[in-house]
C-alpha cells in the first residue's frame, strides 16, 4: 500500500496535505488526507466520498474550492480503490460483496482521521457511488454530518449503461454470484480503465481541458486505477439500489440533502434520482441542464452553477467563491 498522494503540474497536491492510513470496519487498511482552509472564517469541515474508481487525487480542484470558503477538508478512498487495500489479488477488481462494508467504514474514516482533528459542523459532499452510500448512511442512527450534497447519486443505472432491461440484468447478477462467479468481471468486462478513452462521445464530461487532465493523472496514477466491476459488486449495487428506491426508504433519511441531478447523465439515471428527491421529506434536487455525470470534473459555467446552488445550501457568502 502505497499513501503518497500522486501530482501532476495542473494537478498540483493542494498545500499542506496529511495523508496517512486508517483501519476498516474488519481492519483492511485505507487510505485517506485532509486539508486546513486557506482562508477564514472557519465554517467546519467537508468530508468529500467519491465514486466508484475514483481516487483521492482527482479532487484536488474541488478540495481547493471547499478550502477557500473557510472548510477544513478529509477524503477517503473507498476498500478496493485508489490507495486502498483491494479484495483480491488483481488490483484492477474493486470487488465487494455488501455495500453495508463501504458502510461500514465510514466510523472508523470519521473516528480515526476526522472527530480528532477536523471542527465541527461536518458536511458531506459525495459523488455517484459515494452519494448512494452517503444515502444509506443518512438513515442510520448516530451520523456525525448536519448536512450532506449529493452529486449524481447512484440510485439507478442508466437504461443505455446497462445494455439489457434491469430484470435481467438483475437477474444475471444475483444467478451468477449464487453460483460462485462473484470475483469476476462482469459479461464483457476487464481490466481496462474507462478514464483513458477518448474525450469524444465520453460519458464524464463536457470539459476537455478537466478531462484531458484526469486523463494525465490516471495514467500517473495508474497503480490507483480499477477496471470494470466485478459480479459480486454488481449484485451488491442492485441489492442496495433496490433498498434506497423503495418508496417507503426517503422518509427513512433524517439529514438534510441537496441533490444534484446531471440531465445529460448516461451512467445513471437522472429520472431516478428526481424521484428520489420527491420522497425526501428534509431535501430537494437541483437539476443541472447541460451536465454530464462528473458534476464537479465539468465546465467553468456548470461548476458555478453547483457551487452558487452550494453556497446558499450552507449560507455562504457568494464572494467566498
Amino acid at each position: 500500500m502505497d499513501l503518497d498522494l500522486i501530482a501532476l503540474a495542473r494537478n498540483p497536491v493542494p498545500s499542506g496535505a496529511v495523508v496517512g492510513a486508517f483501519k476498516g470496519f474488519d481492519g483492511a487498511s485505507l487510505r485517506f488526507a485532509r486539508w486546513r482552509p486557506t482562508r477564514g472564517p472557519t465554517r467546519g469541515t467537508v468530508c468529500c466520498f467519491t465514486g466508484r474508481s475514483e481516487y483521492i487525487e482527482k479532487y484536488f480542484e474541488t478540495i481547493a474550492d471547499l478550502r477557500r470558503r473557510g472548510f477544513n477538508v478529509a477524503i477517503m478512498d473507498w476498500r478496493g480503490q485508489g490507495g486502498s487495500t483491494r479484495a483480491l489479488a488483481n488490483s484492477r477488481k474493486g470487488h465487494i460483496t455488501d455495500f453495508a462494508d463501504y458502510t461500514k467504514d465510514i466510523a472508523g474514516f470519521m473516528k480515526e482521521c476526522v472527530l480528532p482533528d477536523c471542527p465541527p459542523p461536518y458536511y458531506a459532499l459525495a459523488h455517484s457511488m459515494g452519494g448512494h452510500l452517503m444515502l444509506r448512511h443518512a438513515s442510520e442512527t448516530g451520523s456525525w454530518f448536519d448536512r450532506l450534497v449529493v452529486s449524481a447519486p447512484m440510485l439507478a443505472f442508466h437504461p443505455s449503461r446497462v445494455g439489457a432491461p434491469t430484470a435481467v440484468a438483475q437477474a444475471y447478477a444475483a444467478v451468477s454470484y449464487r453460483m460462485g462467479f462473484s470475483a469476476m468481471y462482469v459479461r464483457g468486462g476487464s481490466d481496462e480503465v474507462g478514464d483513458l478513452e477518448p474525450f469524444e462521445g465520453n460519458a464524464l464530461t463536457s470539459d476537455r481541458e478537466r478531462y484531458d487532465r484526469n486523463q494525465a493523472l490516471a495514467i500517473a496514477a495508474d497503480k490507483l486505477l480499477i477496471g470494470s466491476p466485478t459480479v459480486g459488486w454488481l449484485n451488491a449495487a442492485y441489492k442496495s439500489m433496490d433498498m434506497l428506491t423503495d418508496p417507503d426508504y426517503g422518509a427513512k433519511v433524517k439529514i438534510p440533502t441537496l441533490l444534484f441531478v446531471a440531465m445529460q447523465d448516461t451512467i445513471v439515471s437522472p429520472r431516478a434520482i428526481e424521484d428520489f428527491a420527491a420522497r425526501l421529506k428534509v431535501g430537494k434536487a437541483v437539476l443541472l441542464g447541460a451536465s454530464r455525470h462528473e458534476i464537479l470534473q465539468e465546465t467553468d459555467q456548470i461548476r458555478s452553477d453547483f457551487w452558487a446552488a452550494f453556497d446558499a445550501y450552507l449560507g455562504i457568502p457568494a464572494a467566498m467563491g
